[in-house]
């Protein structure tokens, strides 16, 4: 009976400090989600800005020229 208890309090344990890490990992997981959306978005605004001034470029260009 104690050997049962004993393994299961070994058991218990090893969930627990699993759990741990699993929590602290997803948090890390959460941090690096949220570093990669802001460098996607500040990308795609550094696109959209870099579209625009082409765009306005080629219509300065004189007739023919493309």
């Amino acid at each position: 009976m104690d050997s049962d208890l004993i393994a299961l309090e070994e058991k218990l344990g090893q969930l627990i400090s699993l759990c741990h890490l699993l929590r602290a990992e997803n948090l890390e997981l959460r941090q690096e989600l949220v570093s990669a959306q802001d460098d996607s978005k500040q990308l795609k605004e550094n696109m959209a800005l870099a579209t625009t001034r082409l765009e306005a470029l080629i219509e300065r260009l004189p007739e023919g020229t493309l």
